[in-house]
């Protein structure tokens, strides 16, 4: 209307209601938990807080992933309440493939360990994860620890070292990590970390142990295929371990080889187990969901991967280490109405087709048929445009 207008007050703005937990001055800690995976070069961290007084406190609860080796302080979640089924597929996707036991831990010993990691943030200048105004004020107030101290919280870290094997293997991954922290929490006594100070940081796929007569100790010849930027070394080193701990370590040879050589060094066998889905797609999903809660998913062009991991890292515990080793086996999911199972091995394929059995979806899954095969298939299928597995194997034979 012409000549018509509206006044505009000054308006303040009033914040009511409850203090988010983390912005809560009365915030008590619970309790807190670490993996102890730090040899593996990632550590997951759990922290639960309750936050606020009287007859309805609310509960926090914190979920911290750290990678050592590159990207420090990585990601970060967080749930407030008490939603078992949340807390636990937070919990899963997170941390669900790092294997390791969880360990207790007090709250200094925690706000040491994100500060630890913080620090490599810091350092080389990478971004914190979203989230920063919840966890911030355990960043805040720089704990001061002692030698002794720092060293307490990284055995907290890691696995208990029972074997040469497992000192060797955890070893040599560190070593080629550059992460010569947790290499020298390996060691016997002092001596020079850095004999392979030309290789760039590499990732160690493969390691065979053989043991020889040395002067003094158990020696071994060690022959491990690394990884960087998509080139691939294999070098031999000898070693000697005194009480499961490294006493000396040398380098005999270092040779480049081919990505091809490699894929055939760490090619191995693939048993799979095709299942027609019989329900409708909607009901299957459901019963999957429990099923599943204990692995990682990811989607597709033509279905969901569920990725199981073993409950522990016992694979590093051998002569012949294999990175890969920590996968139990794999659920794929097809927009076309199959489930693929697949293992590398007979003993794990037969597990998860016998909990398959015992589960609620054995109703629902009809058996079409098996295959053992020379190196693995599934990634392929996976990354191909077929949507039935028995056209793609089909395809591939001809």
């Amino acid at each position: 209307m012409k000549g018509a207008y509206v006044t505009r007050e000054k308006l303040t703005l009033i914040k009511g209601g409850l203090a988010l937990p983390y912005e809560s001055d009365k915030k008590s800690f619970i309790s807190a938990y670490v993996t102890n995976t730090r040899l593996m070069g990632v550590v997951g961290m759990y922290i639960h807080w309750r936050a606020g007084t009287g007859k309805n406190p609310l509960d926090f609860h914190q979920f911290f992933y750290f990678d050592v080796e590159e990207l420090g302080f990585e990601s970060y979640k967080s749930v407030t309440g008490n939603d078992i089924m949340e807390l636990r597929q937070l919990e899963q996707t997170l941390m669900g493939g790092l294997g390791g036991d969880k360990i207790s831990i007090s709250q200094r010993e925690a706000t040491g360990i994100i500060q630890t990691y913080a620090e490599i943030n810091n350092r080389l200048s990478l971004p914190f994860p979203p989230g920063k105004k919840e966890y911030a004020f355990l960043l805040n107030g720089k704990i001061d620890m002692s030698d002794r101290e720092k060293r307490d919280l990284l055995k907290l870290q890691c696995v208990e070292i029972n074997s040469d094997y497992l000192a060797i293997n955890y070893f040599l991954m560190r070593i080629f990590a550059k992460d010569h922290e947790a290499a020298g929490f390996l060691t016997k006594n002092a001596f020079p970390l850095d004999v392979y100070a030309d290789i760039p940081i590499a990732t160690l796929h493969m390691n065979t142990i053989d043991y020889f007569e040395g002067e003094t100790g158990s020696s071994y010849l060690c022959e491990s295929l690394i990884e960087h930027d998509t080139s691939y070394m294999l070098i031999i080193s000898e070693i000697t371990v005194k009480n499961y701990r490294v006493a000396s370590f040398e380098k005999r040879s270092v040779m480049h080889i081919s990505a091809a050589e490699a894929a055939m060094m760490l090619s191995r066998p693939e048993f799979v187990t095709v299942y027609e889905i019989l329900s409708p797609p909607e009901d299957f999903d459901d019963e999957l969901s429990g099923l599943a809660l204990d692995a990682i998913l990811s989607i597709h062009e033509n279905g969901k991967l569920f990725l199981s991991f073993n409950k522990s890292n016992d694979h590093v515990n051998n002569r012949v280490f294999r990175l890969n080793e920590d996968v139990s086996g794999l659920y794929f999911i097809t927009d076309y109405g199959q489930m693929i199972i697949a293992a590398y091995s007979v003993k794990k394929i037969r597990a998860i087709e016998k909990d398959l059995r015992k589960s609620t979806l054995a109703k629902m899954l009809l058996p079409v048929s098996k295959y053992e095969f020379k190196e693995p298939v599934l990634y392929e299928f996976i990354q191909s445009d077929f949507d039935d597995f028995e056209d793609f194997i089909d395809f591939i034979k001809k």
